[in-house]
């Protein structure tokens, strides 16, 4: 968001008008006076199982002046109502923004809207938003980065874009450590703990630690063997 404001801040007309980044907020000044930046008829709120729309910004959140500065024909509404994937392409001669956008393509998010409320992702949408955003800084070193489960409601073959993102922060020389389940990342990790031997109040303890490989050879681990399995499938893709 920070991006796309400074974006707007720096159109012809924003700079007539004395914009600032704050008037392209609807927490700040660009806010819709008649419902406080909320997008909901104030006059309606406590009297109707969904929110209503206010009559004054149509639900944009943003006062009228706000919307009426362009970017290629687009108020900044237009754009936080895109996909990732739509403003891609909309932002594809604009590096900043779409170097961003691509790390949320990369990452299965090509599906979220630029302005959906950050209430309304899952935990695994959500570290990965994070991620992007992290992967978008000036370089880092030596940071721990703690996920869990990740890959949840990530496609498969998405979890390979994934991986190529986390090694990029192993690369900077930072530390990830990951609580996961799915076999991919698993296997491609430098290092497993493997808790069990069962889920839930049977389980907690420490079953076997080492390379995946070493996971894999563990007779007594449930994870082993199917790790062990997808190995052996991948070193069959991989000669064929």
């Amino acid at each position: 968001m920070a991006a796309l404001r400074e974006l707007f801040v720096e159109l012809p007309e924003a700079k007539l008008r004395g914009y600032r980044a704050g008037h392209f907020s609807f927490n700040s000044l660009g806010a819709c006076s008649a419902c406080a930046g909320s997008g909901c008829d104030p006059e309606a709120a406590g009297f109707e199982d969904l929110p209503v729309p206010c009559p004054s910004c149509s639900g944009s959140r943003y006062n009228r002046e706000v919307l009426e500065i362009r970017f290629r024909g687009h108020s900044i509404d237009d754009v936080l109502s895109c996909s990732v994937t739509e403003a891609l392409e909309f932002f594809a001669n604009v590096p900043a923004a779409a170097q961003r956008l691509r790390l949320l393509a990369d990452l299965g998010l090509g599906y979220l809207r630029l302005g959906q409320p950050a209430s309304s992702l899952s935990g695994g949408e959500a570290q990965r938003v994070k991620l992007a955003a992290e992967l978008s800084r000036p370089l880092r070193e030596r940071t721990l980065y703690i996920l869990d489960e990740p890959t949840a409601g990530l496609h498969h073959q998405d979890v390979g874009y994934l991986l190529e993102l986390l090694q990029r922060l192993v690369d900077r020389d930072n530390t990830v450590l990951v609580v996961e389940h799915d076999l991919a990342v698993i296997a491609a990790a430098d290092h497993v703990i493997d808790l069990g031997p069962e889920a839930g109040q049977a389980g907690g303890e420490v079953v076997v630690v080492g390379a995946p490989v070493t996971i894999a050879a563990c007779a007594e681990s449930h994870t082993g063997r199917y790790l062990a399995a997808y190995l052996a499938g991948a070193n069959r893709t991989g000669k064929d």
